[in-house]
Order: C-alpha cells, then structure tokens, then sequence
C-alpha cells in the first residue's frame, strides 16, 4: 500500500462488494435515489443495512409481538403472531435474494418492516378501521405512515426511497398475485421478492396453525395442491422457492415468477384458506367482539379530543394532531391486542369496590 494513502471506508468497501457480486439488475445501496431528508452516510453500513436496523429497534417492530396473525388470543404457545409472520417472511425473501443475487440488505429492511401498520388483532382490525376511518384504512398505507410520520415522536425513520417503496407496494390482499400493473408493483426486484414471499409465508404458515387448531385436515387439502407443492409446510416451501428461483430469468426479464402451475397451485391454496380458515364462522366469531371494541374506542377519542390528546396520547406528535380522524386511527392501528382489551376494560367495565 502507498504510505500516507487513507484506507477506504467499511461502508465503501461493502458498496464495492456490492458492484462485484450482485447481479445487474440488483439495487446497489450507492445507486439509492436516497431520503426525503439529507443526512451524513454512515462510515460503517450502507443505507440499506442502515434502514434494517432502524426498522429492527424500532418501538412499532416490538408491538408486533402481541399482534394477531390468524387466531385472536390463542391458547397454545406455538401460534403464530405478527411478529413470527415477519421473520419467516424476511428469512424466505432473504433466500431468494441470495441465489438471484439481488441485495439482501434492502430486502431484508422491506421485509421487517412490510407490516409495521398492522392493526390489533389482524386483518379484523383492519376491516373496522376501514369503516371508520374517513378515506379508509389500509395497513400497507399506514406502514408507511408508520415509518414517515409517527415514529421517533414524529420525525419517523427517514427510510431510503425503495425502502419505502417495497413497504407501500407488498400487499396483494384477494387480487392477481402476479400483477403487470407498475401501479402495484415494488419499483425494485428486492421488493418483488418480499412481495411473493409474503404471500408464500402466510398462506403455508397460516394452514399449519390451522392444522394445529383442527380447522383443516391434512387428507382434506386438494390433490391439485398437495400434488403441486408438496403434503408438508417444509415440501411447500421448499417447492415454491425452488420454482421461483427456476422461472425467474433477470437477464431476459426484470420480474420475480412463478410458474404457471405454481401460481395456480397457490391461487388454489389461498381460497381454500379463505373458505376454509379466514371466513370460518370460528374463527370470525371473536371478532364480531373486535368490532365493538374498536368502534367504541373510536366513537370515545373522535368524541373528546381534549381528553383523547391529553389523558390517552399526549405524546402524540404535534404535526399529527391538524388531523384529528386520521391520528386517533394511528392511535388505535398502533395497539398490540391486549393493551386495546385492557385499555377498553379499563375505560367500561366497572371494578368491584374495596373498602379503604
């Protein structure tokens, strides 16, 4: 080495590890069309790396833990939980990232943080806020919000552009898995990737917890899907990743795919899941319950603001409060399942008396 000639940077020399052995069309963390606000790189980590783990500490990734996922409130341990749902969704989109060679950095942080928006308990919670909510509600918009507006007390995390992008642009909700529309899809393949990986964690990850609840059978999923993707969670995973990694060809096309089969196998799977698990009367009864709860908290905060901002969320950030709807609805998206039961007993049912 030539004396008095500075050694580069770690994070300079991570983004030349990046040049060398991502694929082409890969996102390189240098090329980022960066953040809304300026800030020195750090000497260490890439922005991306840097996105991670801002996402990783940060107080909406912790609540995730006690958010449902399919089962409000089970009483077996080995349930899944927004949290759970999050790490298998990261670890499956990590694995296609590494063979495809794309950056696994951005994947990762769009993969901890696609769900930062969720509500209590599930998809329920968000069809209430949908209702309520003027403008309606959708987890992937507030995730976003979620990491723009409302954390750091309202400074939010000021995440990389395709961070960002992958967060908006992940949910498939009943539509076309496979979408052309630019509208619907992430601007990256990192976000690409989490987006199939999302939906191939939880339908495999959702039939295995009702399995485990006795909801469905193993003899009663089709023979068109058990034929397809395999009898077990492990066979199915393993099938769609490989079947990914095989239709997927970024030197003639810049998309993540399916096969043909695959991709009806799974369209297959989610109705019967629909059918079978989300639509059960079993499983929808607790949240006839959700509903109240919800919309009586709702009616209360929207009904006395003062009391709202100054006894429920008085560290509510001062930019969000010109809103008052929409801050109470970042509020109430913001609760882990049994803060909002114990937050709703608390305020309406009454406490037995004790003498003093």
């Amino acid at each position: 080495m030539t004396e008095g000639r500075e050694l580069p940077l770690p994070r300079e020399r991570l983004e030349e590890q990046e040049d060398a052995i991502l694929a082409p069309k890969a996102t390189r963390a240098r090329q980022s069309r960066g953040r809304e606000r300026q800030e020195p790189q750090c000497p260490l980590r890439t922005d991306f790396q840097r996105d991670r783990d801002r996402v990783l500490h940060c107080k909406a990734f912790r609540r995730l833990t006690h958010k449902t996922q399919v089962f409000l409130s089970p009483e077996g341990d080995h349930y899944r939980t927004r949290i759970s749902h999050t790490l298998e969704v990261s670890q499956l989109a990590r694995t296609i990232s590494r063979v495809l060679g794309l950056n696994e950095d951005l994947t990762e942080a769009i993969a901890l943080g696609h769900d930062l928006g969720h509500t209590p308990f599930g998809h329920a919670g968000e069809e209430v806020l949908d209702d309520l909510v003027p403008g309606g509600f959708r987890h992937y918009r507030q995730s976003l919000r979620v990491v723009d507006l409302i954390e750091r007390d309202g400074k939010g995390l000021n995440l990389t552009w395709e961070v960002r992008d992958g967060i908006l642009r992940h949910s498939k909700g009943k539509g076309t898995i496979l979408t052309a529309d630019p509208e619907r899809l992430p601007s990256t393949l990192e976000g690409q990737v989490v987006r199939l990986s999302d939906l191939v964690a939880y339908l495999n990850h959702d039939l295995d917890d009702a399995m485990r609840a006795r909801l469905v059978r193993p003899e009663e999923l089709p023979g068109s899907i058990t034929e397809r993707l395999g009898r077990t969670t492990g066979e199915r995973l393993a099938c769609v990743v490989s079947d990914i990694l095989a239709a997927t060809d970024l030197e003639r096309e810049a998309r993540i795919l399916f096969t043909d089969e695959t991709h009806q196998a799974l369209h297959e799977l989610r109705a019967f899941l629909y059918e079978r698990v989300y639509e059960n009367p079993r499983v929808r009864e607790p949240f006839v319950k959700v509903r109240g709860i919800l919309t009586t908290l709702w009616k209360e905060f929207t009904g006395d603001l003062d009391r709202f901002y100054g006894q429920i969320w008085p560290e509510c950030p001062e930019s969000l409060r010109s809103d008052p709807e929409r801050s109470v609805a970042d509020f109430l998206a913001s609760m882990t399942d049994r803060y909002a039961l114990r937050l709703w007993q608390d305020m309406y049912v009454p406490k037995r008396w004790e003498l003093m």
